[in-house]
């Protein structure tokens, strides 16, 4: 099982110098991955039952995730999600290519549809245009980092006679991860994505989403050249060898854990203790990399 640590970039690792000890504490012990979270900006007052605060502190994914990637060497940075809509992609191309060569080729782009109207509006995005605009924006991206002459006409975006260099470590591009989302996030997965990110899912709920990306890989052709579709999920509720055992089981490629893997619901965006974050790190290594 490969093992992530979420929220590199929030709560106590919002600060810079946390991060980095963090994240090289987290390189050491062995850790494939350190995953980011991502909201421009957070309603306020927070709807009830949503689980961040408005005063969370993020920092922004692609500053977070340089930061950590400049100060490791082989642990993996990825961003969990991007909430794609909100970009725009030919800046984003660039960023994230940045990013990948500042990381040495170990950057994971995750992406996602997003939800919270609060953030849309302010930005100025239409929900109802969420779903178009995250297929359009990853065709694009993929378009200006891996074509000799970046060409696309899409129905947000079009470009053409253009360039831009350095291109990615990573070729033909780094992997993309979408989120999961439904029937329309289970099809963008299997038609334009590398992997899958569940987030906050118990064994059951996995089972469930696998089931539902197994069918719409029988109902929608996958591009070879993808590959097979890595899965990866941040499960819900304590963590135990049994239960990395039984998402195994289940097809899980890689588990992304909370920096208090027994949180519940309202408090899994709660920022952590530093030294918490440590044990998480240490129980992880020592308990679940073998599996």
């Amino acid at each position: 099982m490969k093992l992530g640590l979420f929220a590199i970039n929030y709560g106590a690792c919002a600060d810079p110098a946390t991060a980095v000890r963090v994240a090289r504490h987290a390189e050491a012990a062995g850790l494939e991955s350190l995953w980011s979270g991502e909201h421009l900006v957070l309603p306020d007052p927070a709807p009830e039952g949503f689980a961040l605060s408005p005063t969370l502190p993020m920092l922004d994914t692609v500053v977070g995730l340089t930061l950590v990637a400049a100060h490791t060497t082989t642990v993996k940075v990825a961003s969990g999600i991007i909430v794609l809509p909100l970009r725009n992609p030919v800046v984003l191309a660039k960023e994230l290519a940045s990013l990948d060569q500042v990381a040495q080729g170990r950057l994971i782009v995750g992406v996602g549809a997003g939800y919270v109207r609060a953030e849309f509006d302010a930005v100025g995005v239409a929900r109802s245009e969420r779903a178009a605009r995250t297929d359009d924006f990853i065709n694009a991206m993929r378009a200006l980092w891996s074509m000799p002459e970046p060409a696309y006409h899409g129905r947000y975006v079009t470009f053409s006679g253009i360039d831009a260099h350095p291109r990615p470590r990573q070729q033909p591009c780094p992997p993309i991860v979408v989120a999961s989302g439904g029937r329309v996030a289970d099809r963008r997965a299997v038609t334009l994505a590398n992997g899958w990110y569940g987030f906050g899912l118990d064994l059951n709920q996995t089972r469930v989403h696998l089931d539902n990306l197994a069918a719409a890989g029988r109902k929608y052709e996958r591009p070879a050249e993808l590959g097979r579709l890595e899965i990866t999920v941040t499960p819900a509720g304590p963590v135990r060898r049994d239960t990395v055992a039984q998402y195994a089981a289940l097809g899980v490629d890689r588990l992304v854990l909370l920096p208090r893997p027994s949180a519940d619901y309202t408090a899994r965006h709660q920022p952590v203790p530093v030294d918490q974050i440590l044990r998480t790190i240490d129980d992880a290594a020592a308990n679940y990399r073998d599996i």
